[in-house]
């Protein structure tokens, strides 16, 4: 282990973190909240930190795979206990440090999952930095990092293949990696921009615009209101946070090419895409349905319903116009189990991804036909390449780590006093990076804490 010169990145990435807390702070001075001085207490505390641990660490060294993947795991950790101390230090909610490192946590997994209740009564500044936070979270704060590796002095590759999700990720945009995240930023800011623009057009103020795009596109679910996006009861708002959330939850290497190429229909050849899209449009069909035969709602209301609450969970985004939770039990369900497909490898939603779904199903589908030909050479493709061995058995490996996880982590929250459908889902919730579940934690997790 590297340890100098992973110390040496961790301060400059602490220091490049710090600087996200300026926004709030100016956005604290332009509301004149009287929360300035508590952004500038972690601010202090940040800068102090990360100098500290650049001057006293030697030169930098060249990085290993284990130095990547343990500079991940700290940077996150860190940033969850010192990102929480502004909801700590404040009076306005004045959480317990406990309290506030999850949702701090929760805000840069994008999980969503929150402890608070009366949202709005939050100073301004402390709304924007909890929206903020997802955001940083939504891309990853490493990606940034790789941005400006000439500082850094390592090659990168290590941390990227730490934080890309997915087993595809070896496929390379541009022969040089820095260049691949600064596209990547720009694709991310350029949509949050947009999306801006638009929910602020459609009648959002300028401040619930800003604050709702950085949520849907970073697939977060964190809202200025208590009532999430229902907050607006406008269908308008609600299609334009479909398509925010639907973009988030695609691989932007996607995005890339389709712009490199100027043409919509890399998004349709690209397998995985290709099969998200359907099952958003088949599980929207599914569940308008059934939410118009149980008499809840009338045929355009069910769409609506259907469409926003399925696009919200499989992209583990979260926002809700109405309580799913109350909703038929087959349907709630429905929706948590949802939630483990997720969205597509290389974006900001939770879950298995969909790509791992279809090599799983593709794998045992190769099985079954094995039975019947066991002579046959039954090769596995996805978009017409072919999977090896070794991506194969770490997606296997992958998925029964996540299922034995769930099941584990649901018994401990049993035995803790939670009835089992509210500990399920506040795992899948959780695991997931979803935000809502049921139960007890339909609402928020402050009865869990």
């Amino acid at each position: 282990m590297q340890f100098s010169a992973i110390a040496r990145i961790l301060g400059l990435l602490l220091l490049l973190f710090s600087v996200s807390l300026l926004p709030p702070i100016v956005v604290s001075w332009y509301y004149q909240d009287g929360e300035t001085r508590y952004f500038l207490y972690t601010l202090g505390g940040l800068l102090g930190v990360g100098l500290l641990s650049r001057l006293l660490a030697p030169g930098s060294a060249d990085l290993r795979t284990r130095d990547g993947f343990l500079i991940v795991t700290l940077f996150w950790a860190g940033l969850g206990f010192v990102s929480g101390l502004p909801f700590h230090f404040s009076p306005t909610p004045h959480l317990s440090y406990t309290d506030a490192t999850f949702e701090a946590l929760s805000g840069f997994t994008t999980t969503g999952a929150t402890v608070l209740q009366q949202i709005e009564i939050l100073p301004p500044s402390l709304l924007y930095y909890r929206q903020q936070l997802q955001w940083l979270g939504g891309m990853g704060m490493i990606v940034l990092a790789v941005a400006v590796l000439p500082m850094l002095g390592v090659g990168g590759m290590q941390l990227y293949r730490a934080e890309i999700p997915g087993p595809v990720k070896d496929e390379k945009l541009t022969p040089r990696l820095a260049r691949t995240a600064q596209l990547f930023w720009l694709f991310y800011v350029g949509l949050t921009v947009l999306g801006a623009l638009a929910f602020w057009a459609a009648g959002m103020t300028p401040f619930d615009a800003i604050g709702h795009s950085f949520s849907a596109i970073s697939t977060g679910g964190f809202s200025t209101h208590d009532a999430s996006l229902g907050f607006f009861n406008s269908p308008l708002i609600e299609a334009i946070a479909i398509v925010l959330m639907l973009a988030g939850a695609m691989n932007f290497s996607v995005h890339f090419l389709s712009w490199r190429q100027r043409s919509l229909k890399v998004y349709w050849r690209n397998e995985e895409v290709r099969a998200f899209l359907l099952i958003v449009l088949g599980l929207t069909v599914l569940i308008a349905v059934c939410l118009y035969f149980s008499g809840r709602y009338g045929m355009l209301a069910s769409l609506r319903h259907s469409a926003f609450t399925l696009v919200s969970i499989i992209t583990s985004t979260g926002f809700i116009t109405e309580a799913f939770a109350e909703w038929p039990v087959f349907l709630s369900l429905l929706l948590i189990y949802i939630s483990f497909i997720g969205g597509c490898a290389g974006s900001t939603a939770g879950g298995v991804k969909v790509v791992r779904i279809l090599l799983l199903l593709k794998q045992s589908y190769r099985e079954i036909m094995r039975l019947i030909h066991p002579r046959g050479m039954i090769p596995i493709k996805i978009s017409g390449h072919a999977i090896g061995d070794d991506v194969k058995s770490a997606v296997w490996g992958f998925f029964a780590l996540y299922v034995f996880t769930a099941a584990g982590l649901t018994i401990l929250m049993v035995s803790t006093g939670l009835d089992v459908l509210s500990a399920f889902s506040a795992v899948a919730a959780c695991l997931n990076v979803l935000g809502p579940g049921l139960g007890d934690v339909a609402v928020n997790f402050a009865t869990v804490t």
